[in-house]
Formats: structure tokens, sequence, C-alpha cells
């Protein structure tokens, strides 16, 4: 239910959008964000934006990365500019409502970004 997409090799210094379209879910409803993991790390955070459009992010990537999202398409995007060597990672999005005290969570497949000369 969530495809993510436009993931690839960039030189460091270079700039990446990643896109998440989601399906079978009322889209505007969900806080949706981007989490990644590096070979033989764990899982991390990288951004996140609430249904409201509240967003927060991660120290390492601040002032470098935009989270957005268009309703309209169900998608959810990831602008990542001046990357580093060490943003490499594969890039999985996600998404998660609470109807009744339950959560409803959605992970995409992940997409691979390799940031390299």
């Amino acid at each position: 239910q969530l495809v993510e997409s436009g993931g690839g090799l960039v030189q460091p210094g270079g700039s990446l959008r990643v896109s998440c379209a989601a399906s079978g879910i009322i889209f505007s409803m969900y806080k949706v964000g981007w989490y990644r993991q590096a070979p033989g790390k764990e899982r991390e955070l990288v951004a996140t934006i609430t249904k409201y459009g509240s967003t927060n992010y991660a120290d390492s990537v601040k002032g470098r990365f935009t989270i957005s999202r268009d309703n309209t398409k169900s998608t959810v995007y990831l602008q990542m500019n001046s990357l580093k060597p060490e943003d490499t990672a594969v890039y999985s999005c996600n998404a998660v409502n609470w109807i009744a005290g339950e959560a409803y969570e959605y992970w995409g497949q992940g997409i691979q970004v390799t940031v390299s000369s």
C-alpha cells in the first residue's frame, strides 16, 4: 500500500527526491514519514509530517532535507539536498494513524539511496 520511488546513486553534495505513493488508506488522516537503515545500523527516523502539516526532522538532516505531502495525490516526498556519503541507506516510508486507541501502521518496501563519487 506504500510504494517508494526516486532512489538511486548521487554524488556528494548532490540532490535527490524520493516519493512514496499510498493506496488503500485515507492518506490525509495519516501521519507519514521517512526512515532509513544503513548497513550494520539500526533503522532511524529521518523526518515525519502530521496530517496537520507539522514536521519533525532528525538532527543529522535538519537544514538539508525537506518532507512534504500532497494529499490529493496520496503521496509524501523527501527532498534531499547537500547529500553526504553517510546518508547512504535504504529509505522506507511509513504511515500511521490511531483509531479508537489502536494503531494502524504501514511500511513501504524501501528504496536504496547511495551517495558516492
